[in-house]
């Protein structure tokens, strides 16, 4: 790579005054400037931005970890959060702690050490609290995304993942389902006990007891799906209906389901949170608790430029995302099917969450 005394020697110039060029600081005559600009072009050297901001302790990075990129909901929370970085004049840097407590405190200190000015979180869930403490020790700039962390006070951008859940119940029941299963991430994770919590109001509503039994707990991802699945399908009676915690459980699910030569939603509906936008295309099936995923990244990346620039206040902000009902064939709604064994008319829901 070419260097920036290779380009002063080039343009017949000092270093300072290439560097001066390649900032864009004034007081460089024109023939100057443009005997430098041509150099660089033809030696195709490239600032180094880092050293610069070194020096002047404004990198123009942020730091974005997410537990896991297969999934389709984080892949838009990426997109969102890259696109107000861009346009604000920052470089996004992505780290990917695959659910792992220990992956995730290395890029953390990573990120520190390359001196982003700020970091996106979606963590792996309340056991991060010792990999978020020491930012908030350090009054680093901050933001946590879709999950919270039980005794960290920070900015967080989430959905309501108590009243998605309450409703994506309370359609499965006004459409006859009673015995309704659930595919769920263990309750230290912040979306888990919320959407757990949203399941049983509404089985309460509607007059039907809680099983414990009907709920089984594994990692958010299609391998936890599709064992999950397996644990729900051994149990007598069946269920009816199966709410997946998201879209790459049900994904999972639905492979189990179909090994055992059973359809969704003939033999067993199948609902979950979060839409798989290129799935829907191809086959409109999965009924599902849409959120807005761009908007966790855009929002969350704005207040966390909000909270570098000294726009905020001490005091923790917190925005709420309104997910919404889309209903396909999954659940049986709309297919035609007869309502399952058991099913009552759907008497003790909300009308407002049908």
């Amino acid at each position: 790579m070419s260097t920036l005394r290779d380009v002063a020697k080039r343009a017949r110039v000092s270093p300072m005054t290439v560097s001066r060029v390649a900032n864009g600081a004034p007081g460089v005559r024109p023939e100057t400037r443009r005997r430098v600009e041509k150099a660089i072009a033809d030696l195709g050297f490239i600032p180094n931005g880092v050293a610069r901001g070194l020096k002047s302790s404004k990198t123009g990075a942020l730091g974005l970890i997410v537990p896991d990129i297969v999934n389709p909901f984080f892949a838009v929370v990426v997109r969102g959060a890259e696109t107000v970085a861009r346009r604000a004049g920052y470089r996004l840097l992505l780290c990917i702690s695959e659910n792992d407590l220990a992956l995730e405190r290395q890029y953390v200190e990573d990120m520190i050490s390359h001196q982003v000015e700020g970091l996106l979180i979606a963590p792996v869930g309340d056991r991060s609290l010792d990999n978020v403490l020491p930012l908030v020790q350090r009054k680093f700039p901050f933001v946590l995304m879709d999950r919270g962390v039980k005794g960290i006070d920070g900015d967080l951008v989430q959905g309501d993942n108590l009243a998605g859940a309450r409703r994506l119940v309370r359609h499965l029941i006004s459409i006859g389902h009673r015995r309704i299963a659930a595919i769920l991430e263990p309750d230290n994770v912040s979306t888990a006990r919320e959407r757990l919590g949203g399941y049983r109001e509404a089985l309460e509503t509607a007059g039907i007891a809680f099983d414990p039994e009907l709920v089984a707990e594994t990692s958010g991802d299609r391998a936890g799906g599709y064992s999950a699945m397996h644990q729900i399908l051994s149990l007598h009676p069946l269920p009816t209906a199966v709410v997946a915690i998201n879209n790459m459980t049900a994904l999972g699910a639905m492979q189990a389901v179909r090994e055992r030569g059973l359809k969704v939603p003939t033999d067993i509906a199948l609902v979950c949170f979060d839409d798989v936008e290129h799935l829907a295309v191809l086959s409109p099936f999965l009924t599902v608790m849409n959120q807005p995923a761009e908007s966790f990244g855009t929002v969350a990346a704005q207040l966390l430029l909000d909270r570098i620039a000294g726009k905020a206040g001490p005091r923790r902000r917190q925005v709420v995302l309104q997910p919404h009902l889309l209903v396909r064939e999954s659940c049986g709604a709309k297919a035609g099917l007869p309502a399952p064994r058991g099913a009552t008319d759907g008497q003790g829901t909300d009308d407002r969450d049908r």
